[in-house]
């Protein structure tokens, strides 16, 4: 006797209702044209404390700690976009609203342009909040955030000076600033440090 076919049961792949799928994912999405929210899901909205009308048709600037934050990164992933479609990074966002408004919070990111060739012009974005794994507990300028999310990348001083567009010297003091925040003696340290808030 045959094995009975596992796909016999299974939905058609027409029946699947896509809307509810992107709306109930168990991660934040977004979509999004020219760098402003499209449309997103609830998770996204529970995530940054905002309803879906306090984002949708907004930058993603309002999801940013600084506007400094919000510009560089996009010129940053532009390039890295371009080559290969797809972009994933940790990094601080900031809350919109609800009781935590204005929280600073670890944040994993994950894009696709949807044209490499043009990568700000349509995309999909998840967002997953790392803050139960690793609180912000120190605070931080905007670029000790970004130096802080290379270094626990594994970046080098002179790799994060040329992805920030700084001297590696640069890079080193703002470096030498995070492990005084953290009581960090050696980057390795500090690096242990970040990853455990």
């Amino acid at each position: 006797m045959a094995d009975p076919d596992p796909s016999a049961n299974a939905p058609a792949i027409d029946a699947i209702d896509y809307a509810l799928a992107f709306e109930l994912a168990p991660i934040g999405l977004v979509l999004s044209r020219q760098r402003v929210i499209v449309d997103c899901n609830q998770r996204l909205c529970e995530m940054f404390g905002a309803t879906r009308e306090q984002l949708v048709g907004q930058s993603f600037r309002v999801l940013y700690p600084s506007t400094d934050e919000f510009e560089r990164t996009g010129a940053r992933i532009a390039p890295l976009l371009g080559r290969g479609g797809t972009y994933a990074d940790d990094r601080i966002m900031r809350r919109v609203g609800g009781r935590l408004a204005g929280e600073p919070f670890w944040c994993h990111v994950t894009g696709r342009a949807l044209r490499p060739e043009a990568p700000h012009e349509a995309g999909i974005w998840s967002f997953e909040d790392l803050s139960a794994q690793r609180p912000v507990r120190a605070e931080l300028t905007p670029r000790e955030r970004e130096v802080a999310a290379l270094v626990m990348d594994g970046k080098s001083a002179k790799q994060i000076g040329r992805l920030l567009g700084i001297s590696h010297r640069t890079v080193e003091v703002y470096r030498a600033s995070l492990m005084r925040k953290y009581g960090a003696a050696t980057t390795a340290e500090l690096v242990h440090r970040l990853l455990a808030g």
